[in-house]
């Protein structure tokens, strides 16, 4: 057997409703040598059933063993193809070339990490849509000056895991801790537009909140010095919520969105300050990234226009 172009790993866990337009969407692409490996945390649902329809191998993992970074260890492991590529369940490529610009970057040999551009549903809250407008614009950046990424939607050379795997310890982030270490050793994080997947994350109110504080234990385990304080919290609150209702009364969708903004963005900074109630300063250029609302003026005239037709999903 020829060895894959690239190993997809998808991580799972009750996503019957989400997996099937996944891996429909990656039999649509260009790029066909592939290998595609669900590790599957113990659905109760048809996730199983529904990924059998398709060329696709399937790793178990015992959901009192999960954690991000061992789902993602488990499925590097069985992977065959020197480039990895990570998908979230509940995410869907737009375009046949998703994999084909994702693994572009590789061709220089300093880059050792990509991840691509997230969108969302006409279900997902107006803020949430703002922060993926933030963490990925319309423009692609080759060489990235700090660590974010996130494994929703990224890439990784096999033999650098094999180097550092994925910090099974930590509550999320593992992405962000694997980038700083790629970052650290002198390879190169490039952030691709092109790469664009839609990513469903309906998420309660409650769960937005569960989310941020975790996220947050992790980022104060990866930079044990750093914290998020309450005049932070305060400040960057009001500055979200207030950029959100400018966003908002610019689309016209003011008055429908007005409540949901302050309650998704109350329970996301929240969230943030108990997850880092123990540490020391935040840098401005991390905290710049993760948490200020992007300057809509600076985007004024950026679309994000292709030249391929999107694939089209029932």
């Amino acid at each position: 057997m020829t060895t894959p172009v690239c190993s997809i790993i998808i991580r799972a866990y009750n996503e019957e409703k989400h997996i099937g337009r996944l891996l429909r969407g990656i039999q649509e692409q260009d790029l066909h040598d592939v290998q595609v490996i669900l590790v599957d945390s113990g659905s109760t649902d048809g996730t199983r059933d529904v990924a059998r329809a398709y060329p696709v191998e399937i790793v178990a993992i015992d959901p009192r063993e999960f954690t991000f970074g061992r789902s993602l260890n488990l499925g590097i492991a069985a992977a065959s193809a020197p480039l990895i590529v990570m998908a979230s369940a509940h995410v869907y490529p737009v375009y046949p070339d998703w994999l084909t610009k994702m693994l572009q970057p590789f061709q220089q040999t300093e880059v050792g990490l990509v991840y691509g551009k997230q969108r969302g549903t006409d279900t997902t809250a107006f803020s949430e849509h703002q922060i993926f407008n933030h963490w990925y614009p319309d423009v692609s950046v080759r060489k990235q000056s700090h660590p974010f990424c996130n494994n929703a939607n990224a890439a990784i050379r096999k033999e650098l895991w094999q180097q550092h795997p994925y910090d099974e310890t930590l509550p999320g982030l593992e992405d962000l801790e694997w980038g700083k270490w790629a970052q650290e050793q002198g390879y190169t994080i490039s952030y691709v537009a092109e790469a664009e997947i839609i990513h469903v994350h309906n998420e309660s109110l409650d769960g937005i909140y569960n989310r941020y504080k975790r996220e947050a234990m992790a980022f104060k385990r990866i930079y044990p010095h750093e914290t998020f304080t309450l005049r932070d919290l305060n400040r960057l609150f009001l500055q979200n919520v207030i950029s959100d209702w400018r966003e908002a009364r610019r689309q016209k969708v003011f008055a429908h969105h007005f409540f949901h903004i302050i309650g998704f963005r109350w329970r996301q900074f929240y969230g943030t300050y108990q997850g880092y109630r123990q540490s020391g300063p935040l840098t401005w250029q991390l905290k710049r990234a993760f948490y200020y609302p992007r300057d809509f003026r600076q985007a004024s005239g950026q679309t994000s226009r292709r030249d391929i037709e999107p694939i089209k999903y029932n």
